[in-house]
């Protein structure tokens, strides 16, 4: 049958739908595993109490027992007194020493604070005794080692209930001629224990209640440092963090507050060339980094997206302060730029080929014009002069470079940078010594690496040559020696600029060296990078007439491992 809605339009499918959600709410909360932080304070609590319990109870039993032996103590000294006095001496003697005894007897009970002093003959027949109908009848206990002429204690059951009571010899003449047993009831002594035993448990509850309360505020603490995780959570997220670090392809370096390495993964490893030497816990100025990213690394403001070189790669340095109310460290990503440097070296390059067509296209526009203007004006052979000129001027470069270079990719960059300086204005020369044939460069000599010197190289030297012209100068020229030379590849590129100040030398293989205005000073930084990749070297000196000489030198042969 159909269900019949209320009279007050609820469903009540609706409301136990509605009612159970709060109930899977609340299960699910119950069902969260304990924080690390609780749980550690539910154990913290128990070991307080058990600690203070036990502390407690150790104490009970000490009490109890130091309460036992001060009462031995006060007895055996309340006995001797007694035993030793003139009193008791003479009283013996008498035919009477109840009478005598007796108050004297009270008196001790009053100012020693024990409960019974019963003195008596040498056969244990009672002469004082705190009920006075026990006087006259057989003492309760053992005399036989005071007849011997000993004092000795004993816990023992007498009429008075347990006790703890010392019986000790009256000696007269070398002699016992009396007994004095002194005496305090054991419920006497537990009376006193228990009357320590509130104090005690007071101490106790403080103790605790002390105890409870530094466990609370470290537990509180630790709660905030672990964002209030359970064990098996802080366990997991371990393992996800050690998987992420080696999972990613972005170099992640951690650093503490003293600029120590907390941790570092295996890509900066490999973009810093790391190795596996043990980094962590070592200042990062001691990990023989280049000086602009040890700067970067040390700086306390953040670096975003920064270009630097290391012996081998181009980085891109990201930093980013760790803060928590205080500085707690810094962290370091590093992304790989080489290849990417490269292709954009590649591309400045295809882009100035492209311009230089464009340019000589322009230009070959012009010259048709002048060729065709000059034959409709009926002079043939001076527009056949014109354009002969022109070709020779630029078939002889392009013969030159062809017959030198039989490396295509080399052959294409000294005719593509010859177009451009010549769009510059730049007389652009390949020495007739050069001579690099194909097949003679090694696979390990990548060509890529080549546009990046030579290109850079050439670059520099043809801004260079302009510069020197526009303050000045000569005529802007360059000159390019490439040459395949035994078991070596030389390349020498001079210009005709001012040249490079001689205390400036050692700086301009670094990033940030540069003469223009705009610009990174990277060229010359990836052309020391690139060549040292490839085992070759960079050489800078002054040319004959003043400009600057880079010379690269690089094996063509890889020297077999040891």
């Amino acid at each position: 049958m159909p269900s019949i809605p209320r009279a007050n339009g609820t469903d009540p499918a609706a409301g136990s739908r509605a009612a159970d959600g709060p109930r899977r709410d609340r299960a699910l909360t119950r069902t969260r595993p304990r924080s690390l932080a609780g749980q550690l304070f539910a154990v913290q609590v128990v070991i307080v109490a058990l600690v203070v319990a036990g502390c407690a109870v150790l104490a009970y039993v000490n009490a109890g027992g130091r309460a036992e032996d001060a009462a031995r103590d006060r007895v055996v000294a309340a006995a001797t007194a007694v035993a030793d006095s003139d009193t008791v001496v003479r009283a013996a003697a008498s035919a009477d020493p109840s009478r005598t005894l007796e108050p004297y007897a009270e008196r001790v009970t009053a100012d020693a604070g024990v409960d019974f002093v019963t003195i008596m003959d040498t056969h244990g027949i009672r002469w004082t005794h705190p009920d006075k109908s026990r006087i006259g009848e057989h003492f309760l206990g053992h005399i036989a080692p005071a007849l011997r002429g000993r004092t000795f204690t004993e816990t023992y059951t007498g009429t008075l209930g347990p006790s703890v009571r010392v019986v000790t010899p009256v000696m007269s003449g070398g002699r016992v001629v009396a007994l004095v047993s002194i005496g305090i009831k054991v419920d006497t002594i537990s009376r006193e224990v228990r009357a320590q035993l509130t104090v005690l448990v007071l101490v106790a509850l403080g103790a605790l209640a002390v105890g409870g309360l530094g466990t609370y505020v470290a537990n509180r603490r630790l709660r905030r440092h672990t964002h209030g995780m359970a064990a098996t959570e802080l366990s997991r997220m371990y393992d996800y963090h050690q998987a992420t670090l080696h999972a990613v392809r972005e170099g992640l370096i951690l650093l503490d507050a003293d600029r120590r390495v907390a941790l570092c993964n295996d890509a900066a490893r490999d973009l810093l060339s790391l190795g596996e030497q043990d980094v962590v816990g070592r200042f990062v100025d001691a990990l023989g980094l280049p000086a602009s990213l040890t700067g970067a690394l040390l700086a306390s403001e953040p670096r975003l997206d920064e270009v630097h070189l290391t012996s081998e790669r181009v980085v891109v340095v990201n930093t980013s302060p760790v803060r928590g109310g205080e500085r707690r460290g810094t962290v370091v990503t590093l992304r790989d730029r080489t290849d990417l440097q490269a292709l954009t070296g590649e591309l400045d390059s295809v882009r100035g080929f492209a311009e230089a067509l464009r340019s000589q296209a322009h230009e070959s526009s012009n010259r048709l014009h002048t060729v065709v203007s000059l034959i409709e004006l009926g002079r043939a052979q001076e527009a056949v002069e014109f354009a002969t000129s022109e070709l020779e001027l630029a078939q002889a470069l392009t013969d030159r470079v062809v017959a030198a270079v039989g490396e295509p990719v080399l052959a294409a960059l000294l005719l593509g940078k010859a177009a451009e300086a010549h769009e510059r204005g730049v007389e652009l020369t390949v020495t007739e010594d050069s001579r690099i044939d194909d097949g003679v460069l090694p696979p390990a000599l990548a060509a890529r690496d080549l546009v990046t010197v030579l290109g850079n190289l050439m670059d520099n030297a043809i801004d260079a040559a302009i510069e020197g012209a526009a303050r000045g100068g000569s005529r802007p020229s360059v000159t390019v020696r490439a040459r395949a030379e035994e078991d070596e590849l030389l390349l020498r590129v001079t210009d005709s600029g001012r040249g490079v100040d001689p205390a400036a030398i050692e700086e301009v293989f670094r990033r940030g060296w540069t003469t223009k205005s705009e610009g990174h000073g990277l060229g010359l930084a990836l052309v020391e990078q690139a060549a040292r990749r490839a085992g070759g070297t960079v050489d800078l000196d002054r040319a004959p007439g003043g400009g600057a000489r880079f010379t690269v030198r690089l094996p063509l042969r890889q020297e077999a491992p040891a």
